[in-house]
């Protein structure tokens, strides 16, 4: 009966173990996703944009201009229509940008979604800076409705001294919208 007993005990802490470890890994994988974001934004590992909140532009670096090629697109399946008012815009490093972008919900009830960026070429992603952008919160969009929505950035003098990024001629800044399925509410 004592060997049993101690059978049993032994059964149930291997389980128990085994049970810790998958809640464990599940922890660390619901975990991952916003900790590499995080990880991302703050060096701008992979193209991921910096984003400084109430950021100043240095301003513009004499002769040295980029394209900012602006793409937009939809989840496929959400019924929004999404677009840059300009496709391209000729900038000064260095110096403060405004764009905008549309978005229309083509649906007869509302929807919440929320835009993922990214930058190509990767190696331009560290100095594509984000002082402002549609991307910070979730977008909600009554049935039909319309909205603009700027983006103010700059593209850090960086940039401009860097042998990596010297010659590149054109950044993509790029956004898809994803339908949220629990929006956060306001408080």
């Amino acid at each position: 009966m004592a060997a049993q007993t101690f059978h049993l005990r032994g059964k149930f802490r291997t389980a128990t173990a085994v049970a810790l470890l998958v809640a464990l890994m599940a922890g660390v994988g619901f975990a991952s996703v916003p900790l590499y974001r995080m990880f991302c934004q703050a060096t701008g590992w992979n193209g991921t944009v910096q984003e400084r909140l109430n950021a100043t532009a240095p301003g513009p670096v004499v002769g040295k201009l980029v394209d900012v090629r602006f793409d937009a697109n939809v989840k496929p399946g959400m019924d929004w229509s999404f677009e840059p008012d300009e496709r391209v815009k000729r900038v000064a490093v260095g110096a403060r940008e405004l764009a905008f972008f549309t978005a229309v919900n083509e649906t007869d009830h509302t929807i919440t979604g929320s835009a993922a960026f990214n930058v190509s070429p990767t190696n331009a992603g560290p100095y594509f800076v984000k002082i402002q952008c549609f991307c910070f919160t979730e977008q909600t969009l009554k049935a039909h409705e319309r909205v603009r929505m700027p983006v103010i950035f700059y593209v850090d003098p960086g940039f401009a001294k860097d042998p990596d990024a010297s010659q590149i001629s054109e950044i993509t800044l790029s956004y898809t919208f994803f339908p949220v399925a629990s929006p956060k509410s306001a408080s």
